[in-house]
């Protein structure tokens, strides 16, 4: 190989090994030298079963598994497997086996090496979800066992306030897991990119005075409201909207302490630009600079205050796939002002 080659292959990110037809190896790069304890020129001419010094949980190498010059000529790559180093980390390793024609033999082998610990670190990922999915789901789930249980044993013994009690506490806990269910659903949508918007000119102070009042009527906590009578039409799906604002409300009231103050007012002034600024703050403890970022992470929770921590991981995923923005910022009282911007036109990202 010339040394522009070598150059080239030492700036990937990647380990990569490259054997000739007769399976000796004519270029490792400094990334697969690393990772294989060996150096890179040292490499070159030895047998590619030697260099590549890769075992299994069983000791199998990985060449006498994967026999790279043998098989169907119609083959053409060795899809990704996990393989231990000399020094017991895991890698995980594709190959490319090339040949000039199905009547030749393989004149060449492509390996590339790939650190295991991006793949560990989203293992333990998945594992913290299904652990915190869990937990949310156990929790309803649980009050609606112990009181269909109770209602199935003791029915007879119940007076009628009694089973109303617990028929509507089995309701509001199936609620909540229908909630809870909905919500992964859209976090699941909004994470492979299939969230289906049907976006249409809408007033958005009609649906944020709707959104507001609905809330007030559920909640001892004051909330103002002031909607500027100018606001052009956004386009945006109806529906999702109105979740946004919901969700964004109801966040304000769980964790302020005292008013909540809703606001809808013009911006831009050309089609361009135009749009709604929607701004909601509370009178709460607020959310420190270095933990802003965090907020709309998944699972993302304030002390000890209820909520299943997805509502503003959707709500950044559903404004942003609107084509608009969510910003946190320090409100005027002291709490957190939350900042949506929605478009008048349809501005949703091209997939």
């Amino acid at each position: 190989m010339s040394e522009s080659a070598q150059t080239l292959a030492d700036a990937l990110a990647d380990g990569a090994v490259i054997a000739d037809a007769d399976g000796r190896v004519t270029l490792v790069n400094r990334v697969a030298g690393q990772m294989l304890g060996v150096q890179p020129e040292d490499a070159v001419g030895k047998s590619l079963a030697d260099v590549l010094a890769l075992r299994d949980q069983d000791g199998r190498d990985w060449f006498s598994s994967n026999c790279p010059y043998q098989g169907l000529v119609t083959r053409s790559a060795i899809p990704e497997q996990p393989w231990l180093l000399p020094n017991g980390s895991e890698v995980l390793v594709v190959a490319r086996i090339h040949r000039p024609s199905l009547s030749t033999p393989v004149d060449r082998v492509a390996v590339s090496l790939r650190s295991g610990r991006g793949r560990a670190r989203l293992d333990r990922e998945r594992s913290d979800l299904v652990a915190t999915v869990a937990h949310e789901l156990r929790s309803p789930l649980t009050g609606v066992k112990g009181f269909v249980q109770a209602l199935l044993n003791r029915w007879d013994k119940l007076n009628d306030d009694q089973k109303k009690l617990m028929l509507t506490t089995v309701a509001s806990d199936s609620d909540r897991l229908s909630r809870l269910i909905a919500e992964l659903l859209d976090v699941a949508r909004i994470d492979t990119g299939r969230l289906q918007l049907y976006p249409r000119p809408v007033d958005a102070g009609v649906l944020v005075t709707r959104v507001a009042e609905s809330v007030r009527a559920s909640t001892s906590r004051p909330i103002e409201l002031d909607v500027a009578a100018d606001l052009p039409e956004i386009s945006v799906d109806p529906d999702k909207f109105t979740q946004v604002v919901t969700n964004v409300v109801e966040n304000a009231v769980r964790h302020g302490d005292g008013t909540v103050r809703v606001s809808a007012q013009a911006v831009g002034t050309d089609d361009a630009d135009r749009g709604v600024r929607l701004v909601v703050d509370d009178e709460g403890s607020g959310i420190p600079p270095e933990m802003r970022r965090r907020v709309f992470t998944k699972f993302w929770k304030e002390g000890a205050r209820g909520g299943s921590g997805l509502g503003l991981y959707i709500v950044n995923g559903l404004v942003r796939a609107h084509g608009g923005t969510v910003t946190i910022d320090e409100a005027p009282g002291g709490g957190a002002r939350l900042v949506l911007m929605w478009p008048s036109e349809d501005r949703r990202p091209v997939s």
